[in-house]
């Protein structure tokens, strides 16, 4: 079977929320067939590593199957939180970016549901 590398952003989209020094990553399937990919490949282990450099010390992964979802809790993740961080983004609002930038296998036969494919 014939794949290609595309970063996440490709298959879902995602939010962003933050509560002190705690990042709460959402990512949303653009099609529900792309769903078996995100559980398969969006894994709490993937998540720690693409964050590695803000060193959190804990990533806890949701799923939400009827809406072809997944919530991502990353602990310590925020230098602190917004009182006590000296970043510019210490409310992590710009992480679900840095998320969708994952790289994901998709099986060619699947390649008409991501986001692009008609361009």
């Amino acid at each position: 079977m014939s794949a290609q590398s595309v970063p996440l952003h490709r298959l879902a989209h995602g939010r962003t929320g933050d509560k002190g020094n705690r990042s709460n990553i959402s990512v949303i399937a653009w099609h529900p067939a792309l769903w078996p990919l995100l559980v398969e490949q969006v894994t709490e282990a993937r998540v720690a590593a693409q964050f590695a450099h803000r060193r959190p010390t804990r990533v806890t992964r949701y799923l939400l199957p009827n809406l072809q979802a997944m919530n991502f809790v990353l602990d310590d993740a925020l230098d602190g939180g917004v009182n006590d961080a000296l970043n510019l983004d210490s409310h992590g609002k710009a992480l679900a970016f840095l998320l969708l930038d994952l790289e994901i296998t998709v099986p060619d036969a699947l390649s008409a549901h991501l986001a692009g494919a008609d361009d």
